[in-house]
């Protein structure tokens, strides 16, 4: 009776993740260009992607979209801890925290591509300061990656702060109770007994912060177009294959991501377990 319930999910799921993930492996051996008949060519797409470093280089993008996750996981983990006490306002607060992760990520694109642009929001409110900067914030290949990676941390920090709040709520309330009755501080509560129960939480959040990095596309996409020194390595992928019609190469590095994703991932379960520590 319970396989019969999980059929449906179960059927979903062969059909639409993991035939078109045995087909993209597939086709990785192969030197189809999407529309003819695919020729197998062994392992030369995997040979060309690790022989010329103009397609594997891109992946140091990535960096800039790591550090702004770890910024990301610190904002929402210390949003969520100080809006777990009860405060005035509290709930508009949270609100305005999630509101961004609702937004349609083009949408959101659009938006900050004005608030990046020449006087555009951000200049003007530098000049309120008395600052000039004078800088393209999108057309300077050393301000680029930062400002697309800061348009991440505002979006999806929203969504790391509900993982985080959801997990502190978790936690039983008289644990709190005896560390005041102790003279425990904030920062006590919250290195003894946040830190330790919410820390499987913290673990889905690094992975899902790594796989994120290493699979940017929409907003430098739409923002730039991946333009120089803004090509993330899921933009060179969408490029070989539906402008260079290179889709058999294309799949041979979209199964590299795969790989890397999943090693990373079993790399952070080895050393980060999920089982939860006492709370004593």
């Amino acid at each position: 009776m319970p396989w019969l319930y999980l059929l449906p999910a179960l059927a979903l799921l062969v059909v639409f993740t993991y035939v078109p993930v045995a087909s993209m492996v597939g086709y990785s051996f192969t030197d189809w260009d999407g529309l003819g008949d695919p020729a197998f060519v062994g392992a030369d797409n995997y040979v060309e992607l690790f022989t010329r470093p103009e397609l594997f280089q891109v992946f140091f993008v990535s960096l800039y979209y790591l550090a702004a996750a770890a910024v990301q996981i610190a904002l929402a983990l210390y949003f969520a801890f100080v809006l777990s006490f009860e405060l005035k306002l509290r709930n508009l607060f949270k609100g305005i925290l999630f509101f961004p992760y609702l937004i349609n990520g083009v949408a959101v694109s659009f938006v900050f591509l004005y608030f990046f642009r020449p006087h555009g929001t951000l200049d003007s409110v530098l000049a309120m300061v008395g600052a000039h900067p004078g800088k393209l914030w999108l057309g300077d290949p050393d301000l680029v990656n930062w400002s697309l990676s800061g348009v991440s941390v505002w979006r999806f920090t929203g969504l790391t702060f509900v993982l985080f709040l959801g997990a502190i709520q978790a936690i039983p309330g008289e644990l709190y109770e005896a560390a005041e009755l102790d003279g425990a501080g904030r920062w006590q509560i919250f290195r003894h007994i946040v830190a330790p129960g919410i820390r499987p939480i913290i673990s889905l959040s690094v992975i899902l912060a790594v796989s994120g990095s290493l699979a940017v596309f929409e907003i430098p996409f739409v923002m730039t177009g991946g333009a120089g020194e803004s090509k993330t390595f899921v933009i060179q992928t969408v490029k070989l294959a539906f402008q260079f019609g290179k889709t058999g190469l294309a799949s041979a590095a979209a199964v590299v991501l795969l790989l890397i994703v999943l090693l990373v991932t079993w790399l952070q379960r080895r050393l980060v377990p999920d089982e939860r520590t006492d709370l004593v």
